[in-house]
């Protein structure tokens, strides 16, 4: 078996042989297409051939093919997997979120024929309240829909029970490896470690150096101790999903993000031009940089 590395230098070619006539998708919200776009970097150049980019026939789905090795390399936006008002990738900009909890089966079925599949969802509940679709309908703000508005904590744990349901039911645990990625650090307060007021991680060039006791305060704790719970749960039903903890990992690199490089969804305001750090962007992450670590990581487990 060869190794993944080889003199500290990354062996795309050994990777790319191992992963023949196999499908990878990734399910999940912008982070999981910022990981899905560095293992398409990360393998791209060592893959002879026809290599094909392009959507699927849902335009949630995005693709990557090598038809000489039979490879897929695919991601679908799914940020709360169940349906939400989030759904359209190309239109997913709310206020608010709107969930119909109960909801995944439409979506997940682009989801059962793959071999691995790596899921995540965090970011996206991180506001204080979500509102539930209490009827059939629309999932956008409509004055005659009915909602019930819950804390963010009870609709993530909701959320993830369809999930886990559907993942029980199915996926064949004997035949598809199951992956769960963890929460990645987002460095919004410089002050934090240090540096200055009203700063985030614009102009960084350095990650935090005391990595072992910093923690920034956007990692919820209580939303990871009910992903951890879950993925118990279903575990013990005979369905192993592998979290990939890049929690920690992600803790002190406030210098990994892509700040002001980066696309923009709407003009910026003459005060965002003046002021950078009203602009930045401190959740994702530069290319090549810090998802290159995960994905080494979660090629290990594939692999091992």
């Amino acid at each position: 078996m060869k190794p993944l590395f080889f003199n500290d230098q990354f062996e795309g070619k050994a990777v790319v042989e191992r992963l023949r006539d196999r499908k990878i998708l990734f399910v999940g919200d912008s982070l999981n297409r910022n990981q899905w776009m560095s293992m398409i970097c990360m393998l791209h150049s060592t893959i002879p051939g026809v290599k094909k980019i392009g959507n699927g026939l849902d335009r949630n789905l995005h693709t990557f093919r090598s038809t000489d090795y039979n490879i897929s390399i695919d991601f679908y936006w799914a940020p709360m997997l169940v349906e939400s008002n989030g759904d359209i990738s190309s239109d997913h900009h709310r206020d608010n979120r709107i969930v119909r909890i109960k909801a995944i089966e439409k979506k997940a079925t682009h989801w059962v024929d793959a071999d691995i599949l790596v899921f995540n969802s965090y970011h996206w509940w991180r506001l204080t309240e979500v509102k539930l679709v209490k009827s059939v309908g629309s999932l956008l703000d409509d004055p005659n829909q009915e909602f019930e508005e819950v804390d963010n904590f009870q609709a993530y744990m909701l959320a993830l029970e369809t999930w886990s349901k559907w993942t029980h039911t199915h996926v064949d645990p004997s035949k598809t490896q199951l992956f769960f990625m963890g929460a990645t650090a987002t460095h919004m307060r410089a002050q934090e470690w240090g540096g200055k007021n009203q700063g985030n991680c614009y102009g960084e060039t350095n990650p935090v150096m005391d990595n072992d006791s910093f923690r920034e305060s956007g990692t919820n704790l209580q939303m990871l101790s009910i992903l951890d719970s879950t993925l118990s749960t279903l575990k013990a039903k005979g369905v192993n999903v592998q979290i990939i903890n890049v929690t920690q990992l992600t803790q002190s690199r406030k210098d990994g993000h892509t700040t002001i490089y980066r696309k923009y969804w709407r003009p910026l305001s003459e005060v965002e031009k003046k002021i950078p750090e009203r602009a930045s962007d401190c959740s994702h992450w530069c290319l090549p940089g810090v998802p290159d670590i995960w994905n080494e990581l979660l090629l290990a487990y594939i692999l091992q």
